[in-house]
C-alpha cells in the first residue's frame, strides 16, 4: 500500500490538497460519515488529505455487511479521529459502485492522499480488520500524515513500532525475483499479501514483478500497433507497459488516459487498473500523480 503525503508538499499542485487545507477537520465524535454521490469528493477525496479515510461499501443485500460495518465502527470510535470511516450504500448510489468496479460486496478500501488502494472483500474475524486498519494508518505515518498518537488500534499509547526482522518470505521471493523467475517470485510475493492482506511492502513488490513479467512477454509488433490502432486497448497497454518501464513515465500515463476517454465501459476498468498500478509505483510523493489522478478521475466519474 503506498503512503500519504504532508499536506504542505502537494498543497501547490493539487486541487483536492488544496480544498482540504481550506476545509476544517472532522469534529471530536465526527468519525463516521455516509457517503453519497454529493458528498464523495468532500468527504472520501479531499478528506484524505487530511487523514486516512477507510471506505466500506455495503448492500442491505449483502449477508454479513452489518457486521463488518459494526466492526470498522467501532474500530472508528476506538481510534477516536486516527482515521475516518466512509459508509457507502452501492444500492443508493450506484455510480459510485460503478466506478469502484466492485467484485463483492461488501468491500473495503482505504483512501491516503487522493489514492484509492484496494482493501478486501467480505467479512473478515475482527482481529484481521484491526490488521488492515492498523496496516493503513502506519503507511499514513510512514508517508508523513499526522495520525493522532496513540490512537492506531493495533498499539499501546507512546509504544514504538519495533524494528521489522528479516523475513525469510522476501528473501525467497526477491531470489526468485533476481533469477529471472517472475511468475515464481509474483507466486512468493502474492503468498505474503495472502497471508497478510495490509504489507505494503509485498504490494509495491507484487506490482513490479507484474510490470517485468507483462513487457518480457510483450509481442514487440504488438506494442508497435499501438501508433496505427489509437483505440486497441491491448496494444496502447503494452506499450505504456515499455514506456513507464524505461522511465519515460509522462508519454506513458499520457498515453492510457487519452485511452481512457475513448474506449467502452467494460474496457475502462483494464485501463484503471494499469493506471492504478503506475501510481502506486511511482509513490504519492511524485508530482505526475496527483495531477493524473484527477484526469483519471474525470473521466470515470
Amino acid at each position: 500500500m503506498a503512503g500519504a503525503v504532508d499536506l504542505a508538499a502537494v498543497k501547490a499542485r493539487s486541487e483536492a490538497a488544496a480544498r482540504a487545507a481550506e476545509a476544517p477537520p472532522p469534529g471530536p465524535g465526527e468519525f463516521i460519515v455516509a457517503i453519497t454521490e454529493a458528498n464523495f469528493q468532500a468527504e472520501v477525496l479531499d478528506r484524505s488529505f487530511q487523514l486516512p479515510v477507510i471506505m466500506g461499501v455495503t448492500s442491505a443485500r449483502a449477508p454479513g455487511a452489518d457486521t463488518l460495518m459494526a466492526d470498522l465502527e467501532t474500530i472508528a470510535v476506538e481510534s477516536a479521529g486516527a482515521f475516518l470511516l466512509a459508509e457507502v450504500d452501492a444500492d443508493a448510489n450506484v455510480r459510485i459502485a460503478q466506478a469502484l468496479q466492485l467484485r463483492a460486496i461488501p468491500s473495503v478500501f482505504a483512501v491516503i492522499s487522493g489514492q484509492l488502494v484496494p482493501g478486501f472483500e467480505g467479512v473478515p474475524p475482527v482481529e484481521q480488520i484491526r490488521e488492515f486498519v492498523a496496516a493503513v494508518l502506519q503507511a499514513a505515518q510512514q508517508a508523513g500524515m499526522q495520525v493522532p498518537e496513540g490512537d492506531a488500534p493495533a498499539a499501546e499509547a507512546g509504544e514504538e513500532a519495533p524494528e521489522a526482522p528479516e523475513d525469510p518470505r522476501f528473501d525467497a521471493a526477491e531470489a526468485a525475483l533476481a533469477d529471472g523467475d517472475y511468475a515464481l517470485a509474483s507466486e512468493r510475493f502474492q503468498a505474503i499479501l495472502d497471508a497478510e492482506p495490509g504489507n505494503a511492502v509485498a504490494a509495491l513488490a507484487l506490482r513490479q514483478v507484474g510490470l517485468l513479467s507483462r513487457v518480457e512477454g510483450t509481442d514487440p509488433e504488438l506494442a508497435a500497433r499501438a501508433a496505427s490502432a489509437p483505440d486497441d486497448v491491448e496494444a496502447q497497454l503494452a506499450a505504456a507497459d515499455i514506456e513507464f518501464l524505461n522511465d519515460n513515465v509522462e508519454p506513458a500515463l499520457r498515453r492510457l488516459l487519452d485511452v481512457l476517454v475513448r474506449v467502452t465501459a467494460s474496457e475502462k476498468d483494464d485501463v484503471r487498473t494499469r493506471l492504478l498500478d503506475y501510481f502506486d509505483l511511482l509513490g504519492p510523493d511524485d508530482p505526475r500523480v496527483d495531477p493524473a489522478r484527477r484526469e483519471m478521475a474525470r473521466a470515470l466519474f
